[in-house]
């Protein structure tokens, strides 16, 4: 049994192949969205595949998912095939856009399907309607191994499996996915083939020195995921994606020096917000939710204060950053909450939310702040765990 739409996917990018057919491949710019695109771009090159563009939108300036920014720098690409990784299921504005546009659109996403589909050519994801496939916890990347998989068959050889497989590792224990079933033998086979990696930016992580020679694989992997996820994005490429894709030895050292440097400043910027939102709710001990955002607030930091803050107080934590129009934030919650299905239920004062029901984010203008707080405080006074 394979994941509803996974051979439809792969055929679909087959038919570009041979067609000669323009392919953009668009993820999160997270871990996870990253090397999912990684994954993907191996597969589709090893078959002679066009693709033209990468595109990783930057939360801040653009928003989350397909964006309107990103559909407008894209357009020059149309006609084509454009296959997203990590995002896309809540786009239900966005894919009939790039249709528009003339873009096939496939979705390769893993996040909570909300009321209805966007209207997509092709949808791959196990939480969607119809899909029997008894594993729902993949990450982006491991549904895009299963896809690379599935596109290459028996042209898949050993090596070129391996460097795919050490990517999916990466991403689903970056993503904290539920280290159960399919998500065991890719975080041991990726955990495996590590050590033994071809690929520079790996190489450069593994024999760089901040680590210490004595630490144990899994204690560096940590690490090494904490040093990806730093934010410096160039020419719409995170860090991670031109460090992992890196072929130069040389330069990737370089750059896992300097992106060391920067997680080193970040440590001390997340413990500082942290700090400040512990300040604030310290009086608040009987609320059901943190809310909880400022100006000085950096979006690329929430993900990890809101978790800090979900397990200090084992409640849900909406931690954001306000601007002078928009509100953008990231939210954690413990086991046993659902917090996809609390904005699903304050959604009118939501324009995007999704993710996962313990790691989620969501959009805003300004003046629905003290609304969604009201509202998502009356629904977590019901629905404790």
């Amino acid at each position: 049994m394979k994941i509803k739409n996974l051979t439809k996917a792969a055929n679909r990018i087959k038919k570009a192949v041979a067609q000669g057919e323009r392919i953009i491949l668009y993820g999160d710019a997270d871990l996870d969205g990253v090397t999912a695109v990684l994954i993907a771009q191996e597969a589709i090159k090893s078959l002679g595949g066009n693709v033209v563009a990468y595109y990783f939108p930057e939360r801040e300036k653009e928003g989350y998912g397909v964006t309107t920014k990103a559909l407008e720098y894209l357009k020059q690409y149309a006609p084509g095939v454009l296959v997203t990784f990590d995002l896309g299921i809540s786009n239900f504005k966005e894919i009939p856009m790039a249709k528009k546009l003339g873009f096939s659109v496939i979705v390769v996403d893993h996040h909570k399907v909300l009321d209805k589909l966007p209207k997509a050519d092709i949808i791959v994801d196990p939480k969607q309607p119809g899909d029997k496939y008894p594993f729902k916890e993949f990450a982006a990347c491991g549904l895009s191994l299963q896809l690379a998989k599935t596109l290459l068959g028996k042209k898949m050889s050993d090596t070129l499996y391996q460097s795919m497989v050490e990517l999916a590792a990466l991403g689903t224990i970056a993503d904290m996915m539920a280290r159960e079933q399919d998500n065991v033998q890719i975080i041991r086979e990726g955990m495996d083939a590590l050590p033994y990696s071809w690929r520079p930016g790996v190489r450069a992580l593994l024999e760089s020195d901040i680590f210490g020679s004595d630490a144990p694989l899994e204690g560096r992997v940590q690490q090494m995921i904490s040093i990806l996820n730093v934010r410096d994005t160039r020419k719409r490429e995170p860090g991670a994606f031109r460090l992992l894709s890196c072929p130069s030895l040389p330069k990737a050292k370089h750059m896992v020096e300097t992106f060391a440097e920067k997680n080193k400043i970040r440590r001390e910027q997340v413990d500082r917000a942290t700090d400040e939102v512990r300040m604030r709710i310290f009086h608040k001990k009987t609320d059901p939710l943190v809310f909880e955002g400022d100006e000085k607030f950096e979006y690329m930091l929430l993900g990890s204060v809101s978790s800090i803050i979900s397990q200090e107080t084992n409640k849900p934590a909406f931690i954001y950053r306000k601007s002078k129009k928009d509100i953008l934030g990231s939210v954690r919650a413990p086991a046993g909450y659902d917090t996809v299905k609390a904005m699903q239920a304050c959604d009118k004062f939501l324009e995007t939310y999704g993710g996962h029901p313990q790691a989620s984010g969501f959009q805003t203008s300004i003046e629905k702040e003290e609304g969604v707080k009201r509202c998502l405080y009356e629904y977590f006074q019901k629905n404790k765990k």
